[in-house]
């Protein structure tokens, strides 16, 4: 039931003299795949909600049934629910300033670092202009490893082995890959084992918790463990008339939960590290390690023009690239100290 429900039927009852027990505020979350490390955070912020508010405000969380992946701020514009996860990458065009996050080899070393960046960039005055179009409010980072490939026939080694190479990467990464000669697609996570097992992609650029949550662990014949070309970043929105629309004492106890909440996502994530080490070493998938010659020659070959490129095409948008990418660069190096 959504807020605006929840208080007609609560009005309703009084109206015929009926007593309630005590009120109910229920927002909707649209998610999607299934429950896994990238959502524990949202779990974990019900869970804190409810216990705050002795369980007068809980969080509906739906995987895949109010709406698709690629449509959810879509769906928080509107008010179809009231929170939802989305990545930058599946609509760059409906968030820009939010793709300076998704740019190649950033240099982000630990997922800690890649979520106090990720929130840093979110507070930019731009970001917040740009997701208020969507009348949406960044409430907390989803922040995500280090990409990496996992695939199937010969696992590239060297530059040349990328060209003609075709592979389920979005957002700067798959631009990165584009400039090394190799062939980016953007299939959902959904559709990404699919791909993989039919030969439309020779490999799949993730996160070790969706190559396991999305099974293309289970086909794979090797994974590439220091290719890092970077992350995509996945924000945690609401629609921010609902946000307005909360008492003190329910937005205090969902505002006030998300510390908690990311403390519990870095928590969960340390098992799921485990858990992937677990399956390469249970199905004998091949762990490439490129060499540093490699490595680097494919981010000098990538990362400074699709930087250039996104800047010039911000300028082009009326939009704050360089000064964008500056702060990025900037507070990174902030992090690192």
């Amino acid at each position: 039931m959504t807020q605006s429900l929840t208080k007609l039927v609560a009005l309703g009852a009084v109206a015929v003299g009926l007593s309630l027990p005590a009120y109910a505020l229920e927002w909707n979350v649209s998610v999607w795949g299934k429950r896994r490390a990238f959502t524990e955070h949202i779990h974990k912020l019900d869970e804190l909600v409810q216990k705050k508010t002795n369980g007068e405000f809980k969080l509906n969380i739906s995987y895949g049934g109010l709406s698709k992946n690629t449509e959810n701020l879509d769906g928080i514009s509107i008010g179809a629910f009231e929170m939802a996860q989305f990545c930058s990458a599946y609509h760059p065009d409906k968030n820009p300033t939010l793709m300076v996050l998704d740019l190649p080899f950033l240099g982000v070393e630990t997922l800690r670092q890649e979520g106090a960046l990720d929130m840093a960039v979110y507070k930019h005055p731009a970001a917040v202009k740009d997701l208020a179009r969507w009348n949406a409010t960044i409430l907390m980072a989803s922040p995500l490893p280090q990409y990496n490939l996992a695939g199937v026939g010969k696992a590239p080694t060297t530059v040349a082995d990328f060209k003609g190479h075709r592979s389920r990467a979005t957002g700067g990464i798959g631009d990165a890959m584009k400039r090394i000669g190799a062939v980016p697609t953007s299939v959902t996570s959904s559709e990404a084992y699919t791909a993989l097992e039919t030969g439309v992609v020779d490999s799949v650029a993730f996160a070790p918790h969706a190559h396991l949550s999305f099974r293309t662990v289970d086909i794979a014949k090797w994974w590439t463990s220091n290719f890092n070309p970077g992350s995509v970043n996945c924000p945690v929105v609401v629609n921010t008339d609902a946000l307005n629309g909360l008492s003190a004492k329910h937005r205090e106890a969902l505002l006030g939960s998300v510390p908690e909440a990311m403390e519990f996502y870095y928590t969960t994530y340390n098992e799921t590290y485990k858990k992937w080490d677990a399956k390469l070493k249970e199905r004998n998938i091949e762990v490439v390690k490129l060499s540093p010659a490699v490595v680097g020659a494919i981010k000098a070959a990538a990362a400074d023009p699709v930087r250039d490129a996104w800047i010039a095409d911000m300028k082009a948008k009326g939009l704050p690239g360089q000064e964008l990418y500056d702060f990025t660069v900037n507070a990174l190096a902030k992090l690192k100290k």
